[in-house]
């Protein structure tokens, strides 16, 4: 199985004797009041805190649209995929809002290591007794099937063929999961959910900016209740986003060079649009400048070294252009 971190897991809380959760949601959590949206809803959740709930970032801001449809996800058990650009949050979304309702989340990066036999298991030789014998041990997919979990496929377009139609199964509307070699029907837990994350909407990507995608089987993408988008915030909602993680810049001087580095993004992302640079710098991109910043208390390195060798070097010219209408700096 694929080493990414995100597809680590703890086990400590579930049944000693089945293997499982055994909860349910037992608690309701107010819209307005848990996610500051001004909409009068009541989503479910859970009390207490487990193993697997995401920890809550407080400097994190919903988008409106975006955490209704995975809050509809929770709440209806419906099947959410969001698309958008790298970088603008699909996925810590989907984490933020577990976390707030408590919600045990597992995230699987569909990359094209996930094999068919990671998602549902393989036989495995085992000692029992001193014999060595062969059993079945489950995969990721079947383990949270059982549980009260949210899943999360990221990068979803660039999954393997095998991989996919393996998803495609539980997509159904009663999401069973048939374990061939088994003989054996899995029947999802109440409280299991299904996300996704993909940087194209499954008709394949004609950018060039994401190599590895593919277009996707559009009778698995109808089996999707509900897709969103989520793409690059106004300048003003991401610098105060920025100022959130970066509370010591909270004074005119810090919040005017946040500014100008936000504005600096949006230029990268008009002449990407434009076909002027295939390059572009997302949220993370500016949240990693900052980071640099303080290692080499030097923007203009820590620029060059966040963003600008990542680009051709014929770009490198116009990248510099945009960089002095925004602080005045020539940097070749």
């Amino acid at each position: 199985m694929s080493t990414d971190s995100s597809m680590s897991f703890d086990i400590t809380a579930l049944h000693p004797k089945e293997g499982r959760y055994t909860s349910i949601p037992d608690k309701k959590y107010n819209v307005k009041e848990t996610f500051g949206l001004d909409i009068d809803w009541d989503v479910p959740g859970f009390k207490d805190h487990t193993p697997n709930v995401p920890d809550i970032d407080n400097t994190y801001r919903f988008d409106h649209d975006t955490t209704l449809a995975i809050l509809a996800g929770f709440t209806f058990n419906r099947r959410v995929l969001i698309q958008g650009y790298h970088g603008t949050g699909k996925s810590s979304h989907i984490e933020q809002v577990a976390a707030r309702l408590n919600w045990p989340c597992v995230r699987i990066n569909l990359d094209s290591h996930v094999s068919r036999m990671d998602l549902i298991g393989k036989d495995m030789i085992s000692l029992k007794e001193g014999k060595q014998i062969t059993e079945f041990r489950e995969g990721l997919l079947p383990w949270a099937l059982q549980n009260p979990c949210a899943l999360v496929f990221d990068e979803y377009d660039a999954g393997r063929p095998d991989v996919m139609f393996v998803i495609q199964r539980v997509l159904e509307e009663d999401g069973k999961l048939t374990l061939l070699d088994q003989n054996r029907i899995i029947r999802p837990h109440p409280a299991f959910r299904m996300f996704a994350t993909a940087n194209t909407i499954g008709l394949g990507d004609s950018t060039g900016l994401y190599h590895g995608t593919h277009q996707l089987n559009q009778g698995q993408m109808d089996r999707w209740n509900i897709v969103t988008q989520l793409n690059y915030l106004d300048h003003d909602e991401e610098a105060r986003i920025m100022l959130n993680k970066f509370p010591e810049l909270d004074n005119p001087e810090g919040k005017k060079a946040i500014s100008n580095m936000v504005s600096l993004a949006d230029l990268t992302r008009a002449g990407f649009i434009n076909g002027d640079i295939s390059t572009v710098m997302s949220p993370r991109t500016v949240i990693t400048w900052l980071e640099n910043i303080q290692i080499f208390h030097d923007r203009e390195l820590a620029f060059r070294l966040t963003f600008m060798n990542k680009c051709d070097e014929s770009e490198h010219e116009l990248i510099s252009e945009y960089y002095q209408r925004c602080f005045d700096i020539e940097l070749v």
